[in-house]
């Protein structure tokens, strides 16, 4: 499908704005609302672009996890696949490297990643071992990578339309849960569609939607499929890095533009970032310049992403489009 300008404008004000209405994105972009609403419809029923909400993973709520993962030799489609279908495994991707597959996990708590992903990932066919590693401190995530296909001033108007939560990040009740997982599937449903969804009366729907976007606990984010936005080549590094100098590598490195995960962890190396760059090459450059602008920085390791046949949730294809499958956070949430 061809993408055009406007449809990167639409996409990069939903990034800002993921619930903003029709009405006030159609101020900020110039346009009418039913033609950004019929827009959108086209961008999402081709699986190029997509809402969604997920916990959010700050490790001062629950429990972020990366884990590494080899496979069988010729088991990796096979193995990938399985781990799709896990919940709380919310991403899966391909690597270049000793390790198979990369994944990325969310639970409540570390007990439950060793009580509910574990045994799962122990009975999957074909998964040789895998190895954790725990987010200590989540500097940046998908969910701030921009198209910067947006003016200053309409990033600027943008802003009002998502506003803050209401007060530190709280726990969700249990009873909460058939909403989250409507908003999985539509990050920009709204109470009425979510009352229908989850089978909700619409007082209750609203009341408790209301809730979890001001708990803070979820993280709204407009993705779009890679293969379109001119920068196809996915690669994390991993390196040590001392403690005290953490917080200003991720400033320094937010300044790149590509950033989609920065992140402190436990392990042999205790800080990782991934970008996305527009080629091979930008690899090199990349490490140049994390060389001069954070000397202290030891490079261990870089990963080429081959493929990720699930990001936050939603099974991709080959080419980054969603296939229209959903895989909502578990039953713990």
């Amino acid at each position: 499908m061809e993408v055009s300008e406007e449809d990167f404008e639409l996409v990069n004000a939903l990034q800002m704005a993921p619930r903003a209405t029709w009405t006030q994105l159609g101020a900020v972009l110039d346009r009418h609302p039913s033609t950004l609403a019929a827009r959108w419809e086209r961008l999402r029923a081709a699986g190029v672009a997509w809402v969604t909400a997920h916990p959010m993973g700050d490790p001062l709520q629950m429990s972020l996890s990366f884990l590494d993962v080899q496979c069988e030799p010729g088991r990796r489609a096979d193995v990938a696949a399985s781990l799709c279908r896990i919940p709380d495994v919310v991403s899966v991707e391909e690597c270049s490297r000793s390790q198979d597959l990369m994944l990325t996990a969310i639970t409540p708590s570390l007990t439950a990643l060793g009580e509910m992903i574990y045994p799962q990932l122990d009975a999957v066919e074909g998964l040789v071992r895998y190895e954790t590693f725990f987010c200590t401190d989540l500097h940046a995530g998908g969910y701030a990578w921009r198209l910067n296909a947006l003016s200053p001033g309409q990033r600027q108007q943008l802003k009002q339309f998502r506003p803050a939560p209401a007060g530190p990040p709280g726990t969700l009740p249990p009873s909460f849960r058939a909403i989250i997982q409507v908003l999985s599937r539509n990050g920009r449903a709204t109470a009425a569609e979510v009352a229908a969804s989850a089978g909700l009366h619409p007082a209750t729907a609203r009341r408790q939607l209301q809730r979890i976007l001001a708990s803070g606990t979820l993280s709204f984010r407009c993705e779009i499929a890679q293969s379109v936005t001119g920068h196809p080549v996915t690669c994390q590094w991993r390196g040590r890095l001392p403690a005290v100098d953490h917080q200003e590598a991720a400033r320094i490195l937010s300044g790149f533009g590509s950033m989609r995960l920065c992140a402190s962890t436990t392990g042999s190396s205790n800080f990782l970032f991934s970008m996305w760059l527009r080629n091979a090459a930008d690899i090199m450059r990349v490490e140049r310049a994390v060389g001069e602008q954070v000397p202290r920085f030891e490079l261990r390791e870089s990963v080429v992403v081959t493929n990720a046949p699930k990001r936050v949730g939603w099974v991709l294809g080959r080419d980054g489009t969603a296939t229209g499958e959903v895989v909502p956070p578990g039953e713990v949430w």
